[in-house]
């Protein structure tokens, strides 16, 4: 195999769509553009079909406009987009990455206490997460007497999943979730003496949840903002932000998450400046702040990690507040926020950095260039 050739781990669910293009939010067209900037053919992989021994694989690979399979030597260097959740999957990521094949992004789902733990023990970012503990009895009990308004969310949970609201209003104690009762998927129950539906409480307790203070988040139309921020790794092995839309929640709940309906835009549009009291460029440059401290505080922890969907919010007292992070980024968001530019540079760090690392693998001396965080 040349050595250009960068490889592109998906899952197989979303690698079977490959030959007809179907491959979800993930755009082929993007990593082959992103690709060819830096001189790279990308073949599109899954972990099934490698063969660790022999360092070859069965890849997908575009040849005159059809995407053709074909065994090849596996890539020197592999940008990792499946979810590895099964231990032997790590395992087999770990061998790979002993015998000297450069796998980033190797785990990209990290369960939210864990994170929260990580980042609570850098002074800085500690003021920037919302009190947060462990489903207990005990934590449920002590966070009621705290806090009129909690969020419960599975520590494992994705795209909105399983998280709750519980918050007191006019002196009851009301729960919001989802159910497939009602025709939004959401409703909300007023509680009985304050006490969660024993269902809920057994779940909470015998699966990994999170109890978080609900941190009050400047709105747009009446619907709570918060932001995604995506910051990789580019051409300089160096954190940087690539790019941030927001999020609102839609009318019927709370939760922001596109999957779940949230409206996307971009921060000039769902920010008032005179309301904040900051410039959209002062918002972005303390997000930006926080989000770069969070990103290198992770990897000082995480190895290997290159590429990061952060979610941030901002209190109506200008407070930025870290609410959630992704491992594996769903980009989609710059392109209904309608920042191409963005969507398309969202692909193309993470192909600048593996470019990086296949220099780094050959000792090629690195030829100086102008570098761009928005080159489209």
């Amino acid at each position: 195999m040349p050595p250009e050739t960068i490889g592109i781990m998906f899952d197989s669910r979303m690698y079977r769509g490959i030959p007809a293009g179907r491959t979800g939010q993930e755009s082929l067209a993007n990593y082959e553009q992103a690709a060819a900037f830096y001189g790279l053919i990308p073949c599109f992989l899954r972990l099934e079909d490698v063969d660790p021994d022999t360092k070859t694989c069965l890849a997908y690979v575009k040849k005159e406009g059809v995407y053709v399979r074909q065994k090849m030597l596996l890539p020197s260097v592999i940008h990792n987009r499946a979810l590895q959740l099964r231990r032997t999957e790590q395992h087999q990521v770990t061998k790979l990455l002993l015998q000297g094949i450069q796998v980033y992004n190797v785990r990209n789902r990290y369960r939210k206490d864990h994170i929260h733990d990580m980042l609570h023990q850098d002074p800085v970012l500690k003021k920037h997460l919302p009190h947060a503990a462990k489903a207990a009895p005990e934590s449920l009990v002590y966070m009621m007497e705290h806090y009129n308004d909690l969020i419960i969310k599975p520590c494992s949970g994705s795209i909105g999943h399983g998280i709750m609201r519980l918050y007191k209003r006019d002196g009851d104690w009301r729960l919001t979730c989802q159910t497939k009762a009602s025709r939004k998927g959401w409703a909300t129950f007023r509680l009985s003496r304050g006490q969660l539906p024993s269902a809920t409480l057994r779940r909470i307790f015998r699966h990994a949840y999170l109890i978080e203070e609900r941190i009050p988040l400047v709105r747009y139309e009446g619907r709570p903002v918060d932001l995604r921020v995506s910051v990789q790794r580019g051409m300089d092995g160096l954190w940087g932000i690539t790019g941030m839309f927001a999020k609102a929640a839609p009318a019927h709940t709370f939760v922001t998450n596109i999957a779940q309906g949230g409206k996307v835009m971009t921060m000039a549009d769902a920010f008032d400046e005179d309301e904040l009291g900051l410039s959209i460029p002062e918002i972005e440059a303390r997000i930006s702040s926080v989000g770069l401290r969070i990103a290198r505080t992770l990897a000082s922890s995480l190895p290997h990690l290159a590429d990061l969907g952060l979610d941030l919010g901002i209190a109506r007292n200008g407070q930025i507040y870290f609410i959630e992070c992704n491992g594996r980024d769903q980009r989609y968001g710059f392109r209904k926020a309608g920042m191409p530019e963005h969507w398309k540079a969202s692909y193309r760090e993470p192909m600048a950095y593996g470019r990086l690392l296949m220099e780094q693998n050959s000792q090629i001396p690195r030829q100086p260039q102008t570098y761009h965080r928005y080159p489209y």
